[in-house]
């Protein structure tokens, strides 16, 4: 199974647009791993995990061919992570995209802000409310939401996802995860987790820290919830927390989490 790490960032990107910090000044200067986009993954290049803005950028960086995907699964609708808007660029007058519909998934916000947009999606996309702890069957893959713990005016949802023989968890964005996600995932094992770790060494709720990430990672051992194998990611990184790449690869390599970035592809 193909993993493709898009973007990687939080809300602002680094560098952050309008920001004098030290963090994105020396992202300015080093370039590389240490320029992040707003966060989505794409899984065999037929699941996409969020639309952000930079989905745009993420093809033509990429290469990216949009009309391979069956199936976008939104964990939040926070502007970062949906930018609904541009998916109007697939209906007819705007594009000569393929007859198939790609299946939205999210919660209630999430699919009440596609379809502000899209209406009821036409021919081209499939709008679906999804809800916690009901399996969802996909085209492309089998999907479990998760409750997450992160803001409280929506029900954000992590994934639990199933393709190929594969198991996913998608975690973020969320604090530590609420009890009934824990207990649910006891008996699971998991090929790959990723997480976030937003807010560095700050103080975190909402979102994960380096204690925070550590902790879960700890945890799934603990549990026995790793394959053997398994592996577990970190990505959705804020400039506020000042690290820049290698900083984030010192800190996370002695506990065998990988640092994502760009770009970044994993083979699973």
């Amino acid at each position: 199974m193909k993993v493709h790490f898009l973007g990687t960032a939080a809300f602002e990107g680094i560098p952050s647009m309008f920001c004098r910090c030290d963090l994105c000044q020396k992202a300015k200067q080093l370039g590389g791993k240490n320029i992040r986009t707003r966060t989505s993954v794409m899984i065999d290049d037929e699941l996409k995990v969020d639309f952000p803005p930079d989905t745009y950028l993420h093809m033509l960086r990429d290469q990216l061919d949009l009309e391979t995907i069956r199936d976008l699964v939104l964990t939040h609708s926070h502007s970062d992570h949906l930018y609904a808007e541009d998916l109007l660029a697939r209906y007819p007058g705007y594009a000569r995209s393929s007859e198939h519909k790609i299946g939205v998934y999210g919660n209630d916000l999430s699919i009440l802000k596609c379809r502000e947009v899209l209406g009821t999606g036409k021919d081209k996309f499939d709008l679906r409310r999804v809800v916690p702890f009901r399996r969802t069957e996909l085209q492309t893959a089998s999907i479990v939401p998760l409750p997450a713990y992160h803001d409280q005016k929506e029900t954000c949802l992590i994934y639990y996802i199933e393709k190929n023989g594969k198991a996913i968890l998608y975690g973020h964005d969320s604090g530590w995860f609420p009890d009934e996600t824990w207990e649910w995932l006891r008996d699971k094992k998991l090929d790959l987790a990723i997480l976030e770790c937003t807010s560095g060494w700050l103080d975190a709720s909402t979102h994960m820290n380096i204690e925070s990430t550590v902790r879960t990672k700890e945890r799934f051992v603990e549990w026995n919830m790793l394959q053997l194998g398994g592996q577990v990611v970190v990505t959705h990184f804020s400039h506020n927390a000042h690290l820049l790449h290698e900083d984030l690869l010192a800190i996370f390599g002695p506990h065998e989490i990988t640092v994502a970035y760009d770009g970044m592809v994993l083979q699973i």
